[in-house]
């Protein structure tokens, strides 16, 4: 196996995205403005330095999902499973960046682990000055048979809008990107060939409690509750559904420091952790997020 894919971005199911703008900006991110899917759902994405994203996703338009998923569409259908297995916030969907979807796509066929039929689209987007384009994406989709609840697909940037990113990727935190990311698993290792499969490589690190996973500009960390109780201060007794339970966003921050005045400014409630800053779920923000010195 090779290194593997790094994370494109990241999917983040929310209840309502007017509840998940004020949460992201309180918590001293850029938000940019709501993009609308041609399916049914939309998000209100948060860009990064480092080329990642998260995309706070809501449904926008019921009938449209619902024609959506009966005609096939795996990104909707794999929110709308999300959801029903683990209410209407948290993070389901862990996306890895590809230049050939169609060939990840057979790769996940080979594998056994297919999680539906490849997507192509596009949309609007708008830049923080309003200025508009259009971006378009073919995603290929994997799930692993032992978790019901998470989806996993790699994304395909097949045409990318003409609009300037550079104030949206600034942020009041001084997030520059994605460092990490924390799923849950009562058993992580019975998790190791989906996960191998899928992210494209083996794991850098391990124990009875957790597998590590080092991606080009990701961790992914696999743990049991103990392991996550111990290391972050993350109480979770159980895994809210069965098997892969993705919990956490680790993000990279210059200034621990002023990150903490501005949590206080803002009654952020976090909890701080060696290096880092830990702020747990909250209405709109349905993962817990940790904040770690980049340097």
């Amino acid at each position: 196996m090779d290194s593997g894919s790094g994370i494109d971005h990241l999917v983040l199911p929310v209840a309502d995205l007017d509840d998940a703008q004020r949460r992201y900006r309180a918590l001293g991110f850029t938000v940019a403005p709501v993009g609308q899917h041609p399916f049914g759902t939309a998000n209100c994405c948060v860009y990064f330095e480092d080329g990642t994203f998260l995309e706070p996703l809501a449904i926008a338009d019921e009938n449209a999902a619902r024609t959506a998923i009966a005609d096939g569409n795996a990104f909707v259908q794999g929110d709308a499973n999300y959801r029903a297995h683990s209410g209407g916030e948290g993070l389901a969907g862990i996306v890895l960046a590809t230049n050939d979807a169609k060939k990840d796509d057979a790769r996940f066929r080979a594998a056994h682990i297919t999680g539906g039929s490849i997507l192509d689209f596009s949309r609007a987007v708008v830049d923080k000055a309003g200025r508009t384009g259009t971006a378009s994406f073919r995603l290929a989709f994997a799930r692993d048979p032992l978790s019901p609840a998470p989806f996993f697909f790699s994304c395909q940037r097949v045409k990318a809008p003409k609009v300037d990113r550079a104030a949206l990727q600034h942020h009041r935190n001084a997030v520059t990107g994605l460092r990490g990311v924390i799923l849950l698993a009562q058993q992580p290792h019975a998790h190791r060939g989906f996960l191998e499969a899928f992210f494209r490589t083996t794991a850098l690190r391990e124990s009875r409690q957790c597998l590590v996973f080092q991606l080009p500009n990701a961790e992914i960390t696999v743990a049991t509750p103990e392991f996550m109780a111990e290391r972050w201060g993350i109480e979770l007794a159980q895994s809210r559904v069965e098997g892969l339970d993705p919990v956490g966003v680790v993000f990279a921050a210059t200034d621990i420091a002023a990150l903490g005045s501005l949590f206080n400014a803002d009654s952020i409630a976090y909890l701080a952790r060696g290096n880092a800053l830990v702020a747990p779920p909250a209405t709109g923000q349905g993962a817990t997020f940790i904040f770690e010195a980049s340097s």
